[in-house]
């Protein structure tokens, strides 16, 4: 009998993504200091009992805003995520479904988003609609819709010939209960492993946008806000940028093990 392999990736990538939002769920409830609340004397205090993280230059707790600014970040990722993927699935399970005129109307319109280069498509939106938050997520999801759109087109054109989808018209069952009660199912791990991978991608998206200074704006804490007001100090205060840069890549590495992850078991 041949044993089964472990998917690794899966395991550590949840390990990380557990783990990070755990961290982000103490901010929800707990911070030890108010994230904004300046300090004088606390001015670029070293990690210690008090100040965990040590505090930046003007001396707010980074600790607090590492945790506000985590759980930001993922806000702004899962926002993106659920918005962008959710109408892209619905264009691609339409789409891949039904196919003739309206494969070809809204596919034609999904090739012509996707020939831009998505980062610069997003800067484009956020130009017109300004920075903030939510114009973040607005911006970052309409970027995100044609990569969920193709895939779910691509596994509903697979599936729509299956037996099991024949058997299911057969018997009268209705289009749109044989699109996401029998097929939807079915395509679940590929489902999966995209929103993971566009978690990623919103994620290190927003990180930029905001270290850019278009993203997230004050008197909300950004991880990607923070690195770029700390670099000035970056010799003389390394832990000003070493946690941030450390929950950016926690968040980033966890979700993208768990995509391959997903991908793997998908595969087998």
């Amino acid at each position: 009998m041949k044993k089964k392999e472990k998917n690794y990736n899966l395991i550590l990538g949840a390990s990380i993504a557990l783990f990070m939002f755990l961290f982000l769920m103490i901010g929800v409830f707990y911070t030890p200091y108010d994230p904004d609340a300046m300090s004088g004397s606390a001015k670029f205090a070293p990690p210690s009992l008090s100040h965990i993280f040590g505090c930046d230059h003007f001396g707010r707790d980074i600790f607090s805003r590492v945790l506000k600014g985590t759980g930001t970040t993922f806000f702004v990722a899962s926002a993106t995520v659920i918005l962008g993927g959710g109408i892209g699935i619905i264009v691609g399970a339409f789409t891949g479904y039904f196919g003739g005129w309206i494969d070809e109307v809204l596919m034609r319109f999904n090739d012509a988003v996707v020939s831009f280069p998505n980062i610069l498509l997003a800067l484009v939106f956020i130009s017109i609609l300004g920075p903030g938050k939510y114009n973040v997520i607005l911006a970052l999801a309409i970027v995100f819709i044609p990569s969920f759109a193709r895939i779910t087109r691509s596994e509903f054109l697979s599936q729509k010939e299956m037996d099991y989808v024949k058997s299911a018209r057969l018997m009268g069952v209705s289009h749109l209960r044989i699109m996401f009660v029998h097929i939807f199912p079915n395509i679940l791990p590929s489902v999966l492993s995209m929103a993971a991978i566009g978690f990623n991608n919103a994620v290190l998206a927003e990180a930029g946008m905001s270290y850019l200074g278009i993203g997230v704006q004050p008197p909300d804490a950004s991880l990607g806000r923070m690195l770029s007001e700390t670099q000035t100090y970056l010799m003389n205060a390394p832990w000003c940028a070493i946690f941030p840069g450390l929950a950016v890549i926690g968040l980033a590495l966890g979700f993208s093990l768990l995509s391959d992850g997903l991908l793997k078991k998908g595969g087998k």
